[in-house]
């Protein structure tokens, strides 16, 4: 049979487009293989580890993630007790990690799953994509790693690598360049052989390696694959995001004591930190004079006193905390001991303002009936 020329180049182009694929991924996985780095949901495979894993580590460090994630999984050993945990348990159990709405729509997911799946990870991105908190990503995640489904799983560390190999530096925020990213990754995917390993091997690469800044180029198993070392232009790809402008607002937290105990109060159930437990606290957009601090607390205080203050920096915000100590002899509201608070969710600048202050006020004559 007779086949226009231009019909042979074309094939012999696609023949070793697919050729160099297919060793992209072989030693791509083989490297995975061998440095793969012992994280500990990596050790049991189900749907319910890798649910609470991608849940932590959406924003957060991994290793950060490592020193929760254990703990997490050992008090929470199956998605049932997830979901018969009081939401406030959940929340002190996943302190340290922030952004806490993540643990609260993990919560919702798994009383979604006990009430509708049987309490079993459902299988299918689609369904998994109906559970509170669960995105593209999260969803391709656990269905390609756990279910070994051929769903590409694209994030910051995936895109960048991505964008490296072909040499495209477009704005990584760019709508087009994440669809091209989506697209790239379920070509790559389609064609490996295990498509979990392989979607944790692109992630683990740009992980540890394809890293944003210091791109550790000679220690990469498929570096002679990108066009952006090959071009010199591996450091510029890909462009820094627009920083994020910060508005600035100052919070006057109090610790108020009474016969050794602190006053707490619980947030409201909108906005940062929302339903976590704090020292009470006043938010203003300056400083505010101790006279207007004392007016806003909760309960009257005797002897208040700034202490000290630090800066907090959350994506959008700075905040300046200004820390007072004050006493009360009121008894309205919920009093702990500075050793009997471990259990309740407090933010991260919460508990560094109580171990700023020091806790023990001399007992009152009221102290016998306080403690009952």
């Amino acid at each position: 049979m007779w086949y226009p020329c231009g019909t042979l180049v074309v094939e012999d182009r696609e023949s070793a487009v697919k050729e160099q694929r297919s060793v992209l991924i072989a030693e791509l996985c083989s490297w995975f293989a061998r440095e793969a780095r012992d994280l500990p949901w990596r050790r049991r495979r189900s749907g319910y580890h890798a649910l609470v894993a991608e849940a932590m580590l959406q924003q957060t460090q991994v290793s950060r993630v490592v020193e929760r994630y254990t703990a997490f999984i050992k008090r929470f050993p199956t998605i049932r007790q997830l979901a018969d945990a009081d939401e406030q348990e959940v929340l002190a159990m996943w302190q340290g990690l922030g952004y806490y709405r993540r643990a609260r729509h993990l919560h919702a997911a798994a009383n979604v799953i006990v009430s509708d799946h049987g309490g079993r990870v459902p299988r299918l991105t689609r369904t998994l994509r109906q559970l509170p908190g669960v995105g593209r990503y999260t969803a391709a995640a656990i269905a390609s790693i756990v279910y070994g489904h051929r769903e590409p799983v694209v994030d910051g560390n995936v895109q960048r690598v991505l964008a490296r190999w072909h040499a495209r530096d477009d704005p990584p925020q760019d709508s087009a360049m994440i669809a091209w990213a989506w697209s790239r990754a379920g070509e790559l995917v389609a064609a490996a052989p295990e498509p979990g390993a392989f979607n944790e091997a692109l992630m683990e690469l740009g992980a540890v390696v394809c890293t944003p800044k210091r791109p550790r180029c000679s220690e990469c198993p498929v570096a002679r694959h990108c066009n952006a070392l090959r071009q010199g232009c591996e450091t510029r790809i890909p462009q820094p995001k627009p920083t994020a402008k910060q508005r600035k607002v100052h919070h006057h937290a109090v610790v108020i004591m009474r016969a050794g105990k602190v006053l707490l109060e619980r947030r409201s159930d909108r906005g940062m930190w929302s339903r976590m437990w704090q020292v009470p606290t006043i938010e203003a957009r300056t400083p505010l004079r101790l006279t207007a601090v004392k007016r806003a607390l909760p309960a009257p205080v005797c002897d208040l006193v700034r202490n000290n203050a630090f800066d907090h920096q959350t994506t959008h915000r700075r905040i300046t905390f200004h820390v007072y100590t004050a006493t009360s002899r009121s008894r309205r509201g919920l009093w702990r001991r500075a050793d009997d608070i471990a259990d309740l969710p407090m933010s991260n600048p919460q508990r560094r303002i109580l171990a700023m202050v020091a806790l023990s006020a001399p007992r009152s004559d009221h102290s016998a009936s306080d403690d009952q």
